[in-house]
């Protein structure tokens, strides 16, 4: 990509990450409130507020819609679900942009939540982690790079190399197995695990990449364009091939702030929000500023 080479890889990399730094602080902040009330004051009052249960939505606790992912069953399934996020977060970051990836992160959040709460109604039980925010961001990672070659250690001890589309595909399963064979009749499988609310996460994650990161929003205005006459369409033809950038010197000047410019908008909006024209821009300047 663009980005790739030293001068815009060196903007691209301020992007910023204050988000990601916000959500695992918070998270691991709400652990420790956790286990201090619990341990030092032996009472469960914060896990009754925060926990997502059919009571407590029942009760008007409707916070707890988003609060639930500040509680963890115990340090390893903190570490295990914060460090999927922090590295599937980062890879996501430079596609979606900052605002959007808080947006999905609070999507799959309350998308979890609620097809939990919808199967368990009437039951008891309650939802903590951030698992669905976890299988959410795994889902968007699948579909815009399902053919990465991914390499990690099993037990750390035995290397595998698969692909993100396969790891995608054997979590859904499952968790539609958990969903289908568990959680509905009432029964363990495997372990306990609030399926429905991972599966309304990966929902999420499925819709938005579906619905929203491709989805091309200024259609409407080139519709508009298409209806004009001929004579006006070849006008703006013609003022679309003549150079938007001035030659010699100052072209080169311009035309990186101009990527300046839409890096920026990259690290706000994500890669999706370019128009055509910021997409011409991009690969009009890998040319002229590797000339050098």
């Amino acid at each position: 990509m663009l980005y790739d080479r030293p001068y815009m890889r060196d903007d691209y990399q301020r992007e910023r990450t204050s988000f990601l730094v916000w959500l695992l602080s918070a998270t691991i902040a709400g652990f420790i409130v956790q286990n201090v009330v619990a341990i030092w004051f032996h009472s469960g009052s914060f896990a009754y507020f925060a926990a997502l249960s059919a009571p407590a939505l029942k009760s008007g606790f409707v916070w707890t819609l988003v609060t639930y992912p500040l509680l963890h069953a115990g340090v390893l399934h903190l570490l295990c679900v914060m460090l999927g996020v922090f590295f599937l977060g980062r890879e996501l970051l430079p596609q979606l942009g900052e605002r959007r990836l808080a947006r999905l992160t609070f999507a799959a959040i309350a998308g979890g939540g609620l097809a939990w709460f919808a199967l368990n109604f009437n039951r008891g039980g309650e939802v903590i982690g951030g698992t669905p925010i976890l299988v959410c961001y795994l889902i968007v990672f699948a579909c815009l790079f399902p053919n990465r070659e991914i390499s990690f250690l099993v037990f750390f001890i035995l290397p595998v190399t698969t692909r993100p589309k396969y790891i995608a595909w054997v979590v859904l399963g499952v968790d539609l197995c958990g969903f289908l064979f568990s959680e509905i009749p009432g029964r363990d499988f495997v372990a306990s695990a609030p399926y429905s609310a991972h599966l309304g996460g990966m929902l999420v994650g499925w819709l938005y990449f579906r619905y929203v990161h491709d989805a091309d929003w200024t259609s409407l205005q080139r519709g508009v364009d298409i209806e004009l006459p001929r004579w006006m369409k070849r006008r703006r033809k013609a003022a679309a091939a003549a150079p938007s950038l001035p030659a010699g010197a100052g072209r080169r000047d311009d035309l990186r702030a101009e990527v300046d410019r839409i890096l920026d908008k990259i690290n706000s909006h994500g890669f999706g929000a370019l128009t055509a024209e910021e997409k011409r821009v991009l690969d009009e300047a890998k040319d002229l500023l590797s000339r050098r």
